[in-house]
């Protein structure tokens, strides 16, 4: 039996979940993007987006970096892809990317920089707690969680087993322990519950319904994003504390020098929680991935402390290991 073609034509559009250090916070690089037909910027915050073109463009990797740095004028450093997002009704700001009537397939992509400076008009560096400020756990449990998130969900709920036991596991609730990679099930779940503000939005668009871009419903449960970015940006966020742990690319970040202080406040911004300092100085040292200068950094301010470098060169000797992480 033979199919009928659909009638909607698809797009590829590429996104770009660009991650920085600035001042000790996790930060992404975020643009709010202008509507050519309504002549208006968005009042939401999105990550650089752009299309891929095939009659143009060689590879989706060259021609991500080629509009990040057209939008934002940034350029990218390390990157690695994501994953591919086809959800039906996630699929705007169409006009953003000439899409007209299509569908918008987007291919996500993970990009790290130890320089989190530099930004064009309508594009910014922003810290990802404001998208996610119940990830935050370095100075303890955030009070968003018991105070907000925890209610709303359990009300959502019921008595669904199910659903508790998912509302219990991704949040931490009744004893279960926090598990900081789990960033896209959190959010997902605040999504099935209709307590992400995109998800009502992302109703009416698939049904053929107007829809407005949507407020945050309160500061606990974040700031939303055009189409479907937070998505996007918790799978980011996700894969990044994985990888921390296996891969050392925690470097990516870091200056050419760095102490061991400015490293640790890094790994915690990333991974959202507080480290042992003894502990994690230990594990850094049993990598054998940093080496001492032999010099001191006397801009910090306080008591000086040695200078160290990534052994980049020991990448290519053997398979190198993440830092694991010694929680407080």
């Amino acid at each position: 039996m033979m199919m009928e073609p659909s009638a909607q034509s698809v797009v590829i559009g590429l996104s770009a979940v660009t991650v920085g250090i600035r001042d000790g916070e996790a930060v992404v690089l975020t643009v709010r993007p202008h509507d050519a037909l309504t002549d208006r910027t968005s009042t939401l915050a999105g990550l650089p987006f752009g299309p891929f073109n095939p009659a143009a463009d060689r590879t989706f990797e060259l021609a991500l970096r080629a509009f990040v740095t057209q939008q934002t004028g940034f350029e990218l450093g390390y990157v690695e892809q994501l994953y591919t997002f086809g959800d039906k009704g996630r699929d705007a700001p169409r006009a953003e990317v000439g899409a007209g009537a299509a569908r918008v397939v987007s291919v996500g992509y993970l990009a790290l920089s130890p320089f989190a400076d530099g930004a064009a008009a309508d594009t910014a560096w922003t810290p990802w707690s404001r998208f996610f400020p119940w990830e935050d756990w370095r100075e303890g449990r955030p009070a968003a969680i018991d105070d907000a998130l925890a209610p709303a969900l359990r009300a959502w709920a019921g008595q669904d087993e199910g659903r508790l036991a998912r509302v219990r596991l991704h949040f931490a609730l009744d004893g279960a322990p926090w598990n900081e990679e789990r960033v896209l099930e959190r959010y997902e779940l605040l999504y099935e519950a209709g307590l992400a503000p995109e998800a009502a939005r992302d109703l009416a668009r698939d049904q053929g319904r107007p829809a407005a871009e949507p407020a945050a419903l309160s500061p606990a449960f974040g700031e939303p994003m055009i189409s479907d970015h937070r998505r996007i940006l918790a799978t980011g966020l996700g894969r990044l504390r994985g990888k921390l742990k296996y891969r050392p690319v925690v470097f990516e970040l870091m200056p050419a020098e760095f102490t061991l202080s400015t490293l640790q406040r890094t790994v915690e911004a990333i991974a959202g929680v507080a480290l042992h300092k003894q502990n994690f100085r230990r594990v850094v040292e049993r990598t054998d991935l940093v080496e001492g200068l032999g010099r001191l950094d006397v801009e910090t301010g306080g008591r000086p402390a040695e200078l160290f470098r990534f052994r980049r060169e020991a990448l290519s000797a053997r398979p190198a290991s993440g830092l694991s992480l010694p929680l407080l």
